[in-house]
């Protein structure tokens, strides 16, 4: 099927039990820039816009009406990746955050689709790839 308009993505949300700590998380670790503070004035929700270089984004969102997260596999997201440029690159940001006592879930290796990554969980531990 071919469709006469561009489509791309412009964000992804993540649920997160602590905005300010999952704010500081991607902006320490991966550069991300955060815009202002968003507080909706119709439900009970926060959120901040990430933004990554290249223009990706991200956008993380707490409310206390928030559920519990599954622990085990389900429908909905799986995990998303950051590209960080290189195997050294994916090495050394898997030894920083080794460091700051972040969840290592995977160690750098190439696998069997092509990419070279890592596995990391962030702080509500939502899985992240970083891909050379």
């Amino acid at each position: 099927m071919s469709n006469d308009f561009a489509v791309s993505i412009e964000h992804i949300a993540l649920w997160t039990r602590d905005l300010e700590r999952s704010r500081s998380f991607y902006e320490h670790h991966f550069g991300a820039r955060a815009g202002a503070l968003y507080q909706s004035k119709r439900q009970p929700l926060s959120s901040y816009f990430l933004e990554f270089a290249g223009g990706a984004r991200l956008e993380i969102m707490t409310s206390p009406e928030m559920a519990d997260r599954f622990v085990t596999r389900h429908i909905g997201l799986a995990h998303f990746a950051l590209r960080v440029g290189s195997r050294e690159a994916v090495h050394a940001i898997v030894e920083r955050l080794r460091a700051a006592q972040v969840t290592i879930a995977g160690e750098p290796r190439l696998t069997g689709d092509g990419y070279y990554e890592a596995v990391v969980h962030d702080p509500d531990g939502n899985i992240l790839e970083l891909i050379a």
